[in-house]
C-alpha cells in the first residue's frame, strides 16, 4: 500500500475538489479518515493471516456502503441521513466513499503491492500497471485499458505477490504474519519518492488556500443550506 500520509493527501485533495459548500474542517477530517481507513487492515494481520491489503481492500465494503447510501438517499421516500444532516451530510458521505475507494484501495491497486479485491472469495491480490505516452511515430500509446484486445477484460488486472496469505509488510506488522513482536524494527513511511512528496505538499497547500479563502471554518458548516 502507499504510505498513509500519501493516502491522506489524496483524500484531502478529493475533499477540496468535491465537498463544495460542505467544505470545512470536520468534513475534511471525515474524508481523510475514509482515505486511510483501508490501511487499518494491516493491524488486523496481527490476528488474521493475510489481512493486509485484503480485509478492507476488497470490493465488498464500498459496494455495501454505496448500496446503503443509494437506497437511503435515492430510493427511500424519507432519507434518514438527509433528515439528520441535510444535503451536507449526504455530500460528505458520498465524497468519503469516493475517498475510501480512490485514495485507500486505489493506492494499493495502482501504486502498491496490490489489493485482494475479491477477498475472501479468491486467494489473490491484484494490481494494475500501465503507461500513457505520446510517441511521434506511434501516436498515443496506453496500456491501462485493453480496448479491443484478446485479454481477460478491459482493465488489465494481474496478480501480484502470490496468494493473499503471503505476508505484506507494514509499520504495524513488519513481517506481515500473525502475532505481535515488540522488538521488531518498525518504519513508518511518510513518502517513498519525490512524486509522493509533491502530492503531500500539494494537498497541504490546497487545504491552506481553501481554508484561507473561507476565512476559516468558524461556522463549521452550520450555515450550509439543508
Amino acid at each position: 500500500m502507499a504510505p498513509t500520509p500519501v493516502s491522506a493527501a489524496v483524500g484531502a485533495l478529493l475533499a477540496a475538489a468535491l465537498l463544495g459548500d460542505a467544505f470545512d474542517r470536520r468534513a475534511v477530517a471525515v474524508v481523510v479518515a475514509a482515505a486511510v481507513l483501508p490501511s487499518l487492515d494491516a493491524a488486523a494481520s496481527l490476528v488474521v493471516p493475510g489481512a493486509t491489503n485484503a480485509l478492507l481492500h476488497a470490493v465488498w465494503p464500498p459496494l455495501l456502503v454505496g448500496g446503503l447510501l443509494h437506497w437511503d438517499t435515492a430510493l427511500r421516500a424519507e432519507s434518514t441521513l438527509r433528515d439528520r444532516g441535510g444535503r451536507r451530510a449526504v455530500r460528505i458521505a458520498w465524497v468519503a466513499l469516493a475517498s475510501f475507494v480512490v485514495a485507500g484501495i486505489g493506492a494499493a491497486l495502482f501504486a502498491g503491492e496490490g489489493a485482494a479485491l475479491l477477498y475472501p472469495l479468491e486467494d489473490a491480490r491484484y494490481v494494475v500497471r500501465g503507461r500513457l505516452v505520446f510517441s511521434t511515430q506511434e501516436g498515443i500509446v496506453q496500456t491501462f485499458l485493453a480496448l479491443g484486445g484478446d485479454g481477460s477484460g478491459v482493465l488489465p488486472l494481474r496478480t501480484a505477490g502470490g496468494a493473499v496469505a503471503d505476508p505484506v509488510a507494514s509499520w504495524v506488522n513488519p513481517d506481515g504474519r500473525p502475532g505481535l513482536d515488540p522488538g521488531a524494527d518498525r518504519e513508518f513511511r511518510f513518502v517513498d519518492g519525490g512524486w509522493q512528496l509533491v502530492v503531500v505538499a500539494a494537498a497541504a497547500a490546497t487545504l491552506a488556500v481553501r481554508f484561507g479563502s473561507r476565512g476559516g471554518d468558524a461556522a463549521d458548516g452550520s450555515e450550509v443550506a439543508r
